[in-house]
């Protein structure tokens, strides 16, 4: 807890923190370069009782960087069930309590969802300091269009069930934003190539960092870009373009797509799937599946 009057500093100047009013606060912070906080988020977090964090020692950081003393408590998944109960009957009695994750504005893929509604549900304040995003700093720096955008989050370890994501949002008329490891995003893109024919990607990748980069182009360029690196290494937002409205489906990207589907389903389900995701006939899709099959026959 703060002693004396809580204040940040910038530089070499000291500010005193106003009182902020009781209540849960969701406090947006730098998803790279520790200069990208706004002002109001610093008096929040200076003058709030404590601040919920990820890892106290990532936040310690940020904290320590503009001479913050509010008193950090560790709130994630594995003692968010445990904790939340606590901070829900402190927060009934009136205190001030902040909110972060480890980078960005909570609740986007980060603890803090379940503490959030069932505070607004016990009638508590919550209020929000907006500020940094990978999702939006992404779409900003990706030139795929920003006028419609959705947002999925991470997407599935296994390849199976990561294809079958990308199916279900292939008819969906808006640029797509991933959260995705390094260690997968070759195989992702490869994904993406298969499932999502004729896209545009954009890889975007430590955003606001020293090493910020953003790799433009098809899936399999920007994934040949990556697999001729030693490693692949940062935090990654990965953008996909929408559909293009007119354009049909070429016959490569068709038996591509044929391929892909077979691969992890039966054929009646193969036909369905690409009939929706393409617009297509069912029957003729599952026509050319049989023959095919017919083809690599003795």
């Amino acid at each position: 807890m703060n002693t004396g009057h809580p204040s940040y500093t910038i530089g070499a100047h000291r500010f005193e923190a106003d009182p902020v009013p009781p209540g849960l606060h969701l406090v947006a912070t730098p998803i790279g370069n520790l200069g990208d906080i706004t002002i109001r988020a610093l008096a929040t977090l200076a003058a709030a009782e404590t601040v919920l964090c990820e890892d106290t020692r990532t936040s310690g950081r940020l904290m320590e960087r503009y001479a913050i003393r509010t008193r950090l408590s560790p709130y994630h998944e594995h003692n968010a069930q445990k904790v939340r109960p606590e901070i829900l009957a402190r927060l009934r009695d009136g205190a001030t309590i902040a909110l972060i994750s480890d980078a960005g504005t909570p609740l986007v893929s980060d603890p803090g969802y379940r503490l959030a509604t069932e505070a607004a549900a016990m009638g508590i304040p919550v209020s929000v300091c907006p500020g940094a995003s990978a999702v939006l700093a992404g779409l900003a720096v990706s030139g795929l269009p920003t006028d419609r955008f959705l947002f999925a989050g991470f997407l599935p370890q296994k390849q199976g069930e990561r294809r079958r994501v990308l199916g279900d949002l292939a008819r969906t008329r808006a640029t797509l934003i991933f959260f995705e490891s390094p260690h997968r995003i070759i195989e992702t893109l490869q994904d993406v190539a298969d499932a999502l024919p004729a896209r545009s990607v954009a890889v975007t990748r430590e955003l606001t960092k020293l090493h910020e980069e953003v790799l433009r182009g098809t899936p399999g360029e920007v994934a040949a870009t990556l697999a001729a690196r030693p490693a692949v290494k940062g935090e990654i937002t990965l953008l996909v373009s929408p559909p293009c409205e007119d354009a049909p489906v070429s016959e490569a990207d068709l038996e591509a797509a044929i391929s892909a589907a077979l691969a992890d389903m039966p054929a009646s389900k193969a036909a369905s799937e690409l009939a929706r995701r393409f617009n297509l006939n069912r029957a003729d899709i599952y026509q050319r599946i049989l023959a095919r099959k017919a083809g690599d026959g003795p």
